[in-house]
């Protein structure tokens, strides 16, 4: 039975087998300015000051979190999400490390919350391989794994005590039915659907579930699935791809943006060519499909410019949050735990999807929703 410690105490909590134990020592001083010439100090406090003092034992829980980075709307979102509850307020001491989007940043990270024998660990990798060394290091110094967002793919799953997140293939197959069912209500011929696909990041768990959903579709539902791309989940990235693809291809009618940052400047693209974005496809239009519902994503929807905005949830700090205290009240966790998620569009042509036995209603979108959304 694998024994993880919770706390800075004697406490042990049983999450597998084997039997481990963190060692109840602090890093002496020398030990820690050693590892400041080595990192720098990437790791920081929530309020971004640098956090290695000679006594480091803090009187609550202690968190190590490492984000992927910042490179959307929807990141930032869920960074502080997971700062506010993990704030000094709710009892934690939360060392926060950005990655900028590369995994060798990340797993430095996570050596450094070892050393400094944080409690446990939460993790939002940039891809899903390449993470069975650093996660068996976590396990050996019995600090608990939390992956949040995307997935890792590890062949030995004790590795981590559980995963949160959305099902991203899940997200790509209603925004992919939603399509389908509106190309019927409009009497569209499938053959007639010319679809490129910005993806996002290439080896992240929302780029693999939604592209894969996309290509399932096409296939299933006679789509011209004419070219994909990552624009790296990034505007800036997504603009420049939309207009090459504008530029190789003069029949687009559908862009499948894997996230709002890139439908945002796939819409640059295409009004700085000339042409108009919107769901009448059959009159020119040229229709976004994007992830995220983020409030700018929403907005667009609301003006017609995204034609779906498919939910997926940042606010993930809440639930790692329970997890936590589920786990140091000797509680069994969930291996997976996936939130719950809602599609909005402006169009009313389409109140309800079904995928399999199960029926998905379709928000139409409000100033009002818009205004209730937290982020």
């Amino acid at each position: 039975m694998t024994n993880f410690k919770t706390s800075r105490y004697n406490e042990t909590i049983s999450l597998g087998d084997g039997i481990v134990k963190k060692s109840l020592l602090c890093l002496s001083l020398v030990a820690v300015c050693l590892l400041g010439v080595v990192y720098f100090g990437s790791v920081v406090k929530v309020d971004d000051a640098i956090q290695l003092e000679e006594d480091v034992t803090p009187d609550g829980i202690v968190i190590g979190f490492s984000q992927l980075g910042a490179e959307s709307d929807w990141r930032t979102a869920n960074t502080e999400s997971m700062k506010a509850a993990f704030s000094e307020e709710n009892g934690y001491e939360l060392f926060f490390d950005d990655g900028q989007q590369k995994q060798e940043n990340q797993i430095m990270a996570i050596r450094k919350f070892i050393l400094q024998e944080v409690d446990y660990i939460l993790l939002a990798p940039v891809k899903e391989t390449g993470w069975e060394t650093v996660l068996q290091e976590a396990k050996d110094a019995g600090i608990p794994v939390i992956i949040v967002d995307r997935m890792v793919d590890v062949a030995d799953e004790s590795l981590y005590v559980s995963w949160v997140g959305s099902d991203f293939e899940l997200e790509g197959a209603k925004a992919c039915e939603w399509l389908n069912t509106y190309t019927k209500v409009k009497n569209i011929p499938p053959e007639e659907i010319h679809i490129v696909n910005i993806q996002g990041t290439i080896g992240a768990s929302a780029q693999i579930g939604r592209t894969a959903s996309l290509e399932t579709a096409a296939r299933k539902n006679g789509w011209n699935l004419l070219a994909m791309k990552s624009g790296e989940y990034t505007q800036a990235k997504a603009r420049e791809v939309m207009g090459s693809f504008l530029r190789k291809y003069d029949n687009i009618n559908v862009v499948y943006c894997e996230n709002d940052n890139e439908a945002f400047g796939a819409i640059e693209a295409i009004e700085s060519a000339g042409r108009k974005v919107g769901s009448d496809i059959q009159n020119g239009e040229i229709m976004i499909l994007s992830f995220d519902t983020t409030k700018a994503g929403l907005t667009d929807t609301l003006n017609g410019k995204i034609a779906l905005d498919t939910e997926c949830n940042p606010l993930l700090g809440p639930r790692v949050e329970s997890m936590i205290q589920k786990i140091e009240n000797g509680e069994t966790i969930e291996k997976k735990v996936y939130v719950e998620e809602n599609i909005f569009s402006t169009d009313k042509s389409v109140k309800m999807i079904s995928i399999g036995n199960t029926g998905y209603p379709v928000t139409i979108i409000t100033q009002d929703i818009l205004d209730s959304r937290t982020y």
